[in-house]
């Protein structure tokens, strides 16, 4: 049973190193998402920042703030839920596919 025990302990240890690797990996790793058929886009990367934010100058109209405010949020938001179905792709490479509680 200790015997076990230390296979488990090894296997958690090179899980945990390969799960360092894919989040430096990650850093570098970006999607793009855009809103109002590409008037906003945005790139994100693997650790959900902003890496740029581009508005078409056709978009900007100061009076209707609001739908370029609403360009924005749309973009931003699909540049996040893109980042997260990456990283989520990432992570079961290393899982096999099993959801572990806690690691996302």
């Amino acid at each position: 049973m200790t015997q076990n025990f230390g296979n488990i302990m090894k296997q958690a240890k090179k899980i945990q190193e390969k799960m360092a690797q894919m989040q430096a990996e990650l850093e570098t790793k970006t999607v793009e998402a855009s809103a109002g058929g590409g008037m906003v886009s945005v790139v994100v990367n693997g650790k959900f920042e902003i890496l740029s934010l581009k508005i078409d100058k056709e978009v900007v109209n100061p009076d209707d703030v609001d739908m370029l405010q609403d360009l924005i949020v749309a973009a931003v938001n699909e540049g996040i839920r893109k980042a997260q179905e990456m990283t989520a792709a990432e992570m079961s490479k290393i899982t096999g596919g099993f959801n572990i509680p806690g690691l996302m």
